[in-house]
């Protein structure tokens, strides 16, 4: 059985960098870790949103998973940094 594929996108921090590692870590196992402009099962966006500009910027990267993928899971993970 082919493994369902995930993407990640990362914005804001190098502590959200650090995580974002953790996740796909944790997560690589069980699926495939794709490049973030490739087809895939679930988009996981982990954001910043400090200022109105990162918060327009998450919104746009996270209305881009579904023009890749329109039934694709998206999930986003928002720190308070």
């Amino acid at each position: 059985m082919e493994m369902k594929k995930v993407a990640f996108y990362t914005l804001g921090c190098k502590v959200n960098q650090y995580e974002t590692n953790g996740m796909i870590q944790k997560l690589m196992d069980d699926f495939e870790v794709v490049d973030f402009n490739d087809f895939s099962d679930i988009y996981i966006v982990n954001t910043c949103t400090v200022t109105n500009m990162s918060d327009r910027k998450s919104r746009q990267i996270l209305r881009r998973c579904k023009e890749i993928n329109p039934n694709s899971l998206v999930v986003a993970v928002r720190m308070l940094c």
